[in-house]
């Protein structure tokens, strides 16, 4: 006799359960504790409450103040706007990837439009997430010129707006600590002095990014707090400002007008405000073979700055890493309590770490400058 062929089904058990929760709240027309769905389902409670949490994330549940659970009729899809800065830049690409990713994981829809480094670019992608109906933006532009109206655009849409790194009038912040991040570079480039050349400093320079406003240039003014704090003789006049744009070419030429009027003869400590900026100094001197005068610290931790730092033996001696990586899920998830009514912190500050040659070879990094 032939054998009887045995029908399998293809079924994902814990969607099952999670279709039985909808179900029961869909057929009790009433809102339910958890402990309710529990007993009515015979699902386990571990599985419930992840499932209800899950359920209330997408928006397909709601949670009353009490703590009991109903089901939102007919859940549209949510769709924030996405404006990365420039599609060309190492942190920007990294930031939009961690971004993306995480608006998938959370079934958000994503516009994303780039802003290509440009203000008037700015503007208009701003526009375009009014005539497209968004629900939220995520603005990502570096002109602190512009954000007064970009943020008016979306207030008059009445589009809430989180501003990633750069504050925006009327914003949601979410970004890093810059004054922070740069008083980290600077207990670097204090220890590398005091280690690599017996705490002789000559100069300072710090490459700045002035169009970002003052909060991205208090990553500079937090460098030169470390540095004074651990060279107090050395003078006001040893300090010195130049304006990188936080671009690689705009550094260079910086550096280069500089160094024409300022010769460098003794140790040179350079805090820049982007690691691109860093690189462009790095370019100069290593060109000029004056390396050995330079200890430079940059900021984000791209690729070629990773490379630069593994080599052991760069001018460029660390860089803050902002952890791009870590922004996507924790952006989406403010961004989601924003739409969905909750109170959210005014300032919301990523976690930064300074990078070494020794922390790539299986150091521990320095995680805090109070440690200094």
């Amino acid at each position: 006799m032939p054998k009887t062929k045995i029908k399998r089904l293809y079924l994902i058990p814990i969607l099952s359960k999670a279709l039985d929760v909808i179900e029961l709240l869909e057929q009790d027309h009433s809102a339910l504790a958890l402990e309710d769905v529990y007993q009515k389902t015979n699902i386990s409670k571990t599985s419930v409450y992840r499932i209800l949490k899950t359920l209330a994330h997408r928006g397909y549940v709601a949670q009353t103040q009490d703590g009991l659970y109903r089901l939102v009729s007919r859940p549209r899809r949510l769709q924030f706007g996405f404006a990365v800065q420039s599609a060309d830049l190492p942190f920007s690409k990294a930031l939009a990837q961690s971004v993306s990713a995480a608006a998938a994981a959370a079934g958000v829809e994503l516009l994303v439009l780039d802003n290509r480094f440009d203000p008037d670019v700015a503007i208009r992608n701003a526009e375009e997430f009014v005539a497209r109906r968004v629900d939220l933006v995520l603005e990502f532009q570096a002109a602190e010129a512009v954000a007064p109206r970009i943020a008016h655009i979306l207030k008059k849409a009445d589009i809430p707006l989180i501003a990633v790194d750069v504050p925006h009038p009327n914003a949601t912040y979410f970004g890093v600590d810059n004054f922070e991040t740069g008083y980290e570079a600077g207990v670097l480039l204090a220890r590398y002095a005091q280690q690599a050349w017996k705490g002789k400093v000559a100069s300072v320079i710090g490459v700045g990014f002035a169009e970002a406003g003052s909060f991205v240039q208090s990553r500079i003014t937090g460098a030169f707090q470390a540095l004074r704090e651990r060279f107090p003789a050395l003078g006001q006049d040893r300090f010195f400002h130049l304006e990188g744009r936080g671009m690689r070419q705009t550094s260079r030429e910086a550096i280069a007008e500089f160094l024409e009027a300022h010769p460098v003869t003794g140790p040179t400590l350079v805090a820049a405000a982007t690691d691109s900026s860093a690189l462009g100094i790095l370019d100069v001197i290593r060109e000029r073979g004056q390396e050995h005068n330079f200890a430079i610290v940059g900021q984000d931790c791209i690729p070629e700055v990773m490379e630069e730092l593994r080599s052991g033996s760069s001018a460029l001696i660390g860089s803050i890493s902002h952890m791009a990586d870590s922004y996507g899920p924790r952006l989406i998830q403010l961004a989601i309590s924003l739409v969905r009514g909750f109170a959210v912190p005014p300032y919301n500050y990523v976690q930064h770490r300074a990078i070494t040659p020794e922390a790539l070879d299986g150091e521990a990094p320095q995680k805090t400058a109070a440690q200094a």
